[in-house]
């Protein structure tokens, strides 16, 4: 998004709209077989530790201790929602 500029620069503009819809089928497809909640928090959690390593790589933007520790500690959350929850199928 921040190549869009506000989304007046049509080349970056349609990557981000083509890449939003392509985010949101796949999450439709999740959900045939995955509760509603446990999609979206995977889908979120997921989509900010991503968005900050592009940030990180891309952009050049730096994280500090507690960005690091906050991005961990999402992580973390993930993996024990994917492995320990008796909410999805295992």
């Amino acid at each position: 998004m921040k190549a869009a500029e506000g989304f007046t620069r049509p080349g970056p503009s349609a990557v981000v709209l083509v890449a939003y819809g392509v985010a949101f089928y796949f999450l439709s497809l999740t959900l045939k077989s995955i509760p509603i909640g446990i999609a979206y928090a995977i889908w979120a959690g997921v989509g900010v530790a991503l968005i900050a390593l592009v940030g990180w790589l891309v952009h050049g933007q730096r994280l500090d201790a507690p960005a690091l520790i906050g991005l961990g500690l999402i992580v973390a959350g993930v993996v024990v929602l994917n492995l320990f929850s008796k909410s999805l199928p295992h």
